[in-house]
């Protein structure tokens, strides 16, 4: 990880929720919902909940469990405390290193595309199995490989030609840099896991235009601190939206996405 990968500070943070939800986390956000609920938890912690996108989902899925949604970057718990409220619902700014509860907390640890960004995923996981109640379940999501998100995937691609000599990397080596499903099992194994299941899901990235998209994927996520460092943000968000122009349709962009969703228990 460099120091820049978890920079959601400033507009990213508003620009990210407002484009990058409808168009890549919603629809995940609705599946692991439904997963959580289904488990009917009494009480429910979400990680690296970002700007609220799955929280709300949760929140109305499962009414009557105790939320305790975290995230380490303020920031992103501004966006999300300003736009959901729920009774049962409360923020906390925590780090998924080393989460301020005691053992065996909740029933349910959700967590979606976050677990990328832990520096320790294995010691991440083990943080997770502590807060648990013997037989919790933790459920969370992971990117597939960046060639399996045709969006992503285009908008890197246009970036990097930019600059062929010191071509950002932050996509392929972070949010889709976890997509071994092998590695992610043993990771869950050593942290202490059992009863271990993995599920690939595909689902549709759909928003009005190609433009918008490239705001989304070049402004509001922490690609836009490498490209600033190498040359001008508004060039290489015209890139990308050149580069997705092709996925463009009637009803505007659509382009499928894949990840992987696990389901562990303590």
């Amino acid at each position: 990880m460099k120091s820049g990968d978890s920079n959601f500070s400033g507009s990213i943070a508003a620009l990210y929720d407002r484009l990058l939800g409808p168009m890549l986390f919603g629809p995940y956000a609705e599946d692991l919902a439904r997963r959580v609920a289904a488990a009917a938890p009494d009480r429910i912690l979400e990680t690296a909940a970002g700007t609220g996108i799955v929280t709300e989902t949760i929140a109305r899925a499962a009414p009557a469990a105790t939320l305790v949604a975290t995230d380490l970057n303020h920031a992103m718990l501004d966006v999300a405390a300003a736009r959901i409220a729920a009774p049962q619902l409360t923020f906390c700014q925590a780090d998924a290193m080393s989460l301020p509860f005691p053992d065996g907390s909740f029933d349910v640890v959700a967590c979606q595309f976050g677990v990328m960004f832990f520096p320790d995923r294995v010691g991440a996981y083990r943080e997770v199995l502590r807060v648990l109640r013997p037989g919790g379940r933790f459920l969370f999501s992971s990117w597939d490989r960046l060639e399996a998100n045709p969006a992503s995937d285009l908008a890197a691609r246009a970036v990097a030609a930019l600059y062929p000599d010191d071509p950002p990397d932050f996509f392929a080596r972070v949010p889709f840099g976890y997509h071994d499903v092998t590695l992610v099992e043993a990771d869950l194994r050593s942290a202490g896991f059992g009863r271990i299941k993995a599920e690939t899901v595909a689902m549709r990235s759909r928003i009005g235009s190609a433009r918008e998209a490239a705001i989304g994927l070049c402004q509001g996520t922490p690609l836009r601190s490498e490209i600033e460092a190498r040359g001008n943000l508004e060039a290489a968000t015209a890139a990308a939206a050149a580069a997705l122009a092709p996925l463009v349709g009637p009803d505007g962009l659509d382009a499928p996405m894949s990840a992987h969703l696990f389901s562990a228990l303590s």
